[in-house]
């Protein structure tokens, strides 16, 4: 492992002071805990983009572990929700999310004195589709994790190192995700389904997604929701027999109208 954490020294190095995009997940708070040990944290300063996609949890929880780790932060709210292109959920969301997040960063780095911008895009990324990868191409940003070659499973392990309690943190992309493509975006989803996994979360489960459909209605008519939960298979085995009923209840009073549980469980894609 030594090359590569020397190569990740040598880039955040050589682009000091570094603006790093922070969403408190397993790779952007590797990335901002070890620049901020690179270089010192007067020279490092964590972003975090805030927006109705970003649940209020993983907002206070990142803003604690950055303070955890004495690294420096800021909260800049992002409006991509203003953004048709976005709202319309098209297969490259991520793009319009990521050019808005970027198009911030770039006037904060310009008007602070940044020399760059850094997001947590690690080498295993690289075998995925991911449309923000356009845009960070577009605003030169840097993936100093992705360049020094470490995989996910790398950085589980030096953040484990570093004490950080997202070593082993699930996956938690953006609430938009539970939309599927083609659905528009709307604030109303958005918070019924950030109420709903907090929910879910507050019944024992870990990793799990609760899916949100609307059905096309006739203009005037407001869409009925209907919620598709997916736990992770080894939970589903351990926890949910003795649940279901209050699972599917809750979601209901909370304004779902149909409650599913896939069998096949969760997969992680998103």
């Amino acid at each position: 492992m030594q090359p590569k954490l020397a190569r990740l020294t040598e880039i955040v190095e050589k682009n000091a002071p570094l603006l790093v995009a922070y969403s408190g997940g397993v790779d952007s708070a590797y990335l901002l805990a070890a620049a901020t040990q690179i270089l010192a944290p007067a020279a490092v300063l964590g972003v975090i983009a805030d927006s109705p996609s970003l649940p209020r949890r993983a907002l206070t929880d990142a803003l604690a572990l950055a303070q955890a780790i004495g690294a420096r932060v800021e909260v800049v709210r992002t409006e991509e929700m203003a953004d048709p292109n976005y709202v319309a959920n098209p297969l490259n969301r991520c793009y319009f999310c990521k050019a808005e997040l970027f198009t911030r960063l770039d006037t904060l780095a310009r008007e602070r004195g940044f020399a760059a911008i850094a997001y947590g895009e690690n080498a295993d990324d690289m075998r995925q589709v991911r449309p923000g990868r356009q845009a960070a191409a577009e605003f030169r940003v840097l993936a100093p994790l992705r360049d020094a070659d470490l995989t996910k499973q790398e950085i589980r392990a030096l953040s484990r190192e570093l004490g950080l309690p997202t070593a082993d943190a699930p996956a938690q992309p953006c609430l938009s995700s539970r939309v599927p493509h083609g659905s528009p975006v709307t604030l109303e989803a958005l918070a019924l389904i950030e109420r709903g996994e907090e929910f879910v979360r507050s019944l024992g489960f870990r990793v799990f997604r609760v899916r949100h459909y609307t059905e096309p209605v006739a203009d005037g008519v407001t869409p009925t929701p209907r919620a598709r939960v997916q736990i992770a298979p080894e939970e589903m085995s351990a926890r949910l027999p003795g649940l279901v009923s209050t699972l599917e209840r809750g979601l209901r009073d909370l304004g779902y109208a149909t409650v599913e549980i896939d069998p096949a469980g969760y997969r992680s894609t998103a």
